[in-house]
């Protein structure tokens, strides 16, 4: 009994290690494509990251106020 026990958290544990990495990679990657977009908006366009949070936090007080 106590090898199929020991084998079941072998299992369960390396199934949650790798979801835990896969959740992981996709939010370095989304960290990193958000950094990339904000860099080329402040070097081509010259809008900073302030100027950018203000448009965004605006437009989600937009679409609230337009779902009361």
């Amino acid at each position: 009994m106590e090898p199929i026990l020991i084998l079941a958290a072998l299992i369960v544990s390396f199934l949650v290690f790798t979801f835990l990495l896969r959740v992981a990679k996709s939010a370095i990657s989304t960290a990193i494509t958000i950094a990339i977009v904000v860099l080329l908006l402040q070097l081509v366009f010259g809008i900073g990251p302030r100027e950018l949070w203000e448009q965004i936090v605006g437009l989600w007080q937009g679409i609230f106020q337009n779902l009361r």
